[in-house]
């Protein structure tokens, strides 16, 4: 099971989607700390819609017209939120320890909530998960093992991602490049959130 499924989670994992762009926007802003706390939201999401497509929610959500519609415009509005909030914040070159430990917990928020309310996850586990998993298996565990591979070639890469950021965000942090890597990510949220709206199931 693990071996076949594993091609296809290194496949999802560095293919660039919302976790992405919100990983390497809080590198570049708020360091290597507040995205890899982004990339601990994002996965614990990627667990909740695993358990949830073991337990048949996810189908609900993926079959039904009015609940995918919701989710789907609720990811929306939090992508178009994150993203307007980046184009029109003034960055700050103080990093006094309360502003950074309200940056971390607002980084593991965003990181959580986008993965939730992201309807394609429901509808990429329901598709995807019973296909590997070996008949007469128990269906919630064999899903937490396959969403436990995931998480780890998550964490994995972003760290990466997250480390090399960081790195070079320091090395302009007093330049104008900061300010424009941060606007780069957020029209990249806000057209993220305005595809989705717009995208019929």
């Amino acid at each position: 099971m693990l071996l076949t499924f594993l091609p296809v989670a290194a496949l999802l994992t560095i293919t660039p989607g919302v976790a992405t762009v919100l990983v390497v926007q809080r590198a570049a802003r708020d360091g290597r700390r507040a995205a890899l706390l982004t990339t601990a939201g994002n996965e614990i999401g990627v667990l909740v819609w695993a358990v949830a497509a073991a337990v048949g929610l996810a189908a609900i959500v993926a079959a039904s017209a009015a609940v995918f519609t919701i989710v789907k415009l609720a990811g929306a509005v939090v992508l178009l939120v994150l993203g307007l909030r980046a184009l029109v914040r003034r960055r700050s070159r103080e990093r006094l320890s309360t502003v950074r430990f309200v940056h971390e917990r607002s980084a593991f928020v965003s990181g959580l909530v986008t993965a939730i309310a992201n309807p394609k996850l429901a509808a990429f586990f329901v598709a995807l998960f019973p296909q590997f998993v070996p008949r007469g298996s128990p269906v919630l565990g064999a899903a937490l093992v396959m969403a436990l591979l995931l998480v780890v070639l998550d964490l994995v890469y972003y760290s990466v991602i997250a480390a090399l950021v960081a790195r070079a965000a320091d090395a302009f942090l007093h330049g104008p490049w900061m300010r424009r890597a941060e606007r780069t990510c957020g029209a990249m949220l806000v057209a993220l959130g305005l595809r989705l709206a717009l995208e019929q199931r």
